[in-house]
């Protein structure tokens, strides 16, 4: 797959620089930093711990009747 990049021209020239004293292409290059830099980033997420969060008791709950779900009920009951 082709994919165009804008790389700042210090970065290009290091890169082209480093590509030809490693004796390889620019491609090949950038296909090793690219791998390299997709395995750390995976070897380097810390495995996933469960934490148990805090739970609050608050007693029962509330008894409401069926006619007390309206909005205007569920207001009310928010205010006091």
């Amino acid at each position: 797959m082709r994919t165009s990049l804008d790389i700042p021209d210090p970065l290009f020239r290091h890169l082209k620089t480093r590509a030809a004293m490693e004796g390889i292409t620019l491609r090949d290059l950038m296909l090793s930093l690219v791998a390299r830099g997709m395995n750390a980033a995976v070897d380097s997420v810390p495995a996933t711990t469960r934490v148990d969060l805090p739970s609050v008791r608050l007693g029962a709950p509330m008894a409401l009747r069926d006619d007390a779900l309206s909005n205007a009920s569920l207001s009310a009951l928010l205010d006091e």
